[in-house]
This record gives C-alpha cells, sequence and structure tokens, in this order.
C-alpha cells in the first residue's frame, strides 16, 4: 500500500479514487499480504499493548488491567476476524458487482475495501490509551470518514453511475454492519466458551 495513496485519500479522495482505479497490478495474494496483513495488526496490538500495559479507569476510579494470558488469545482472535471481514466484504462487494452490471474483479473489491477501511485501521491506534470517551470519538470519526470514501468512491473506482453507486454502497455498508454484529455474537459465544477477560 503506498502511504501516498493513503494521504491522498484524505486529503483529496476523488483524484486518489481515480488513480487508484488506473493502477493495475499483482495477485489477489500480493494484495492481500502487502496491505491487510499489517493494517490488521494495528488495532489488536494497541488494544493489547493498551489493555495490559495502561489499563482503563471509569470515572476516574481504579485503574483496570487485563492479564497478557487473557489478552493475548483475545488480540488474536480479533486480528483474524479482521482479516476474515476484509476478505468477506470485499467477496461481498464482487458477487453484487455483476448485478450491477459491471466488470466483476475480486483484486479490485479487495483494493477498494482496504482503502475505504483504512481509516478504521490507523484509528486502531487510539487503543494505545485505553480512555473510553476518547476511543469512542476516534472511532467514531474514522468510520464516518470510511463511509464518505466508500460513498465518494464507488462511482470513480468502480465505475458505476452516480444513480445506481448510492444504492451499491448502501448496500455494502450494510453488509459492513451485519459483518460488525457477525463479529459480536461470535464475541460473546467465545466468551461463553472461557476466552472471557481475566483482570490483573
Amino acid at each position: 500500500m503506498s502511504v501516498s495513496h493513503v494521504f491522498g485519500l484524505l486529503y483529496q479522495p476523488r483524484k486518489q479514487w481515480d488513480d487508484l482505479r488506473r493502477e493495475r497490478g499483482g495477485s489477489v495474494a500480493q494484495v492481500f499480504l502487502a496491505n491487510v496483513v499489517w493494517l490488521a495488526l494495528i488495532p489488536p496490538l494497541s488494544l493489547l499493548i493498551g489493555t495490559t500495559q495502561v489499563g482503563w479507569s471509569v470515572a476516574g476510579g481504579e485503574v483496570v488491567k487485563l492479564t497478557l494470558a487473557s489478552a493475548l488469545p483475545m488480540a488474536a482472535a480479533f486480528y483474524f476476524a479482521l482479516l476474515l471481514g476484509v476478505a468477506l466484504v470485499a467477496y461481498a462487494m464482487f458477487w453484487m458487482e455483476r448485478t450491477f452490471g459491471v466488470e466483476s474483479s475480486y483484486r479490485r473489491c479487495l483494493v477498494f475495501t482496504i482503502f475505504t477501511a483504512t481509516p478504521m485501521f490507523l484509528s486502531g491506534f487510539v487503543g494505545l490509551l485505553p480512555i473510553l470517551w476518547l476511543d469512542v470519538l476516534v472511532v467514531l470519526a474514522a468510520t464516518g470518514y470510511s463511509v464518505f470514501l466508500l460513498y465518494s468512491g464507488i462511482p470513480i473506482f468502480m465505475e458505476i453511475p452516480h444513480e445506481r453507486a448510492f444504492v451499491f454502497a448502501s448496500s455494502m455498508l450494510t453488509v459492513g454492519l451485519v459483518a460488525l454484529v457477525g463479529c459480536m455474537a461470535v464475541t460473546v459465544l467465545l466468551w461463553g466458551f472461557g476466552l472471557a477477560p481475566a483482570f490483573a
């Protein structure tokens, strides 16, 4: 992933989407290994460090930390859930592309999914300071910008007419929300099977 593309999406998103659309090269595996594998490390590692080394408190009370033994499996599960989530959202986009009469390519959908989700991955750094209100604000801002990138990028990157691009982007947003709820449900199940957090 080019750093120039990441920063370009922050200050010139339309031009950047156009540049990304024209780029060719790299297989699906290369795109996945060069981008998602590294970006997906940011939130779990940051939260692992923040919750085991820094800790958090509710309303200025006693600082609470997780034990490393309980936090490691949760961080690993979170990491693999992020990898699977990106792959599945990209596949859903690939499957839906044909419905909209666009030439479908899983690689292109994967690139689009990665760059759309990049603000959310980068917001994971805030996990180093597990302050609830700060984390919520940063993640909400990153999510809002990812939604903006989704709606502004679909007509340019996917070359879908504007009137159909809104429906396509809304469908992809729904897929992302369903994936998020699915991850939360799996988390509850894993906690029920003994992977609940243990406090230091």
